[in-house]
C-alpha cells in the first residue's frame, strides 16, 4: 500500500485515467483561478472550459467529461438550469455547483435536481480538489459551511415535529448508541460536511475501509443520505448545532 500527494492510503496498481474535468463560468478569471489549482492536482485534467450552460451543454455533448464545475449565475442558460439536461447527456456525470450564491434556495434546488455536490467559491483550493476528487468517485459533496445551512434548516423543521409526536421511534442518542467509537468519529465527520477523501486524511484509512465504515453508519443509523447523517450528527451532540 502507498500513499497520494495528500497522504491519503491507495492500493498499489496501474494508474488510473485522469478525472476529466468541465469548467462552466462567466468569468474568465475565475476559470483561470479554478484551471490553475485543479492544475496543482495529480491525476485531474480539465478537458472543456464554458462561458454559459448552454456552452457546458454543447460541450459535454461532445466530450468525455467525469466531472461538471458549474457556476450558477450565467447567461443564457444559468447553471441551476442545465443541472438536468446535462445528467440526461450522461447519468454517470457528476455535477458539482461551484458558486458565490450558497443560500437555502440555490442548494436545495441543485440538490434536487440531481447535483453531486454544492460548493462555495471561498472554499480553498485543498476542498475544491478533495470535492472534486470525491465526486468522480461517486461520494456527494458539500462545502461544510454548506453542510451547516442544511443541518439548521433541517433541524429547524424537525424538532417541533419531534416534540409533538408519541413517543416510539429511536432518539437520535440510541440511534448513535448502535455505533462502535470509530463508526461514531465517522458520523461526527459527516456532521462536519467531510467528504469520504478527507475522512481517509482523518482517520489515516484506505478509501475502500472507509467507504465500507460511511455505509456502515448510515445503514445501522437508518440514515437515507448523508445530509440526513449529518443532521442526526447535530441532533446526537456529535458535533455544534
Amino acid at each position: 500500500m502507498t500513499a497520494d500527494e495528500e497522504g491519503v492510503p491507495v492500493e498499489s496498481g496501474p494508474t488510473a485515467p485522469p478525472i476529466r474535468v468541465l469548467l462552466a463560468d462567466d468569468e474568465e478569471s475565475i476559470r483561470a483561478g479554478v484551471r490553475l489549482i485543479l492544475r496543482q492536482a495529480e491525476g485531474v485534467e480539465v478537458v472543456a472550459e464554458a462561458a454559459d450552460g448552454a456552452e457546458a451543454l454543447e460541450l459535454a455533448a461532445r466530450t468525455e467529461v467525469d466531472v461538471a464545475l458549474v457556476d450558477i449565475r450565467m447567461p443564457v442558460l444559468d447553471g441551476l438550469a442545465a443541472i438536468g439536461p446535462l445528467l440526461a447527456l450522461d447519468p454517470h456525470l457528476a455535477v458539482v455547483m461551484l458558486t458565490t450564491f450558497g443560500d437555502e434556495a440555490n442548494v436545495t434546488r441543485a440538490l434536487a435536481s440531481g447535483a453531486t455536490g454544492f460548493l462555495l467559491k471561498d472554499d480553498s483550493p485543498q476542498e475544491i480538489i478533495t470535492a472534486i476528487r470525491a465526486a468522480a468517485a461517486g461520494d456527494a459533496v458539500l462545502s461544510p459551511a454548506v453542510t451547516g445551512m442544511v443541518v439548521k434548516r433541517m433541524l429547524a423543521a424537525t424538532e417541533p415535529a419531534a416534540a409533538a409526536a408519541a413517543p416510539g421511534p429511536l432518539s437520535p442518542e440510541q440511534r448513535v448508541a448502535a455505533l462502535d467509537e470509530r463508526e461514531r468519529q465517522v458520523l461526527a465527520m459527516l456532521g462536519e460536511g467531510m467528504p469520504n477523501l478527507e475522512i481517509c486524511l482523518r482517520l489515516g484509512a484506505g478509501p475502500d475501509t472507509v467507504k465500507e465504515l460511511v455505509d456502515t453508519v448510515l445503514e445501522r443509523t437508518g440514515s437515507d443520505s448523508r445530509v440526513k447523517a449529518a443532521l442526526l450528527a447535530a441532533q446526537a451532540g456529535l458535533t455544534p448545532r
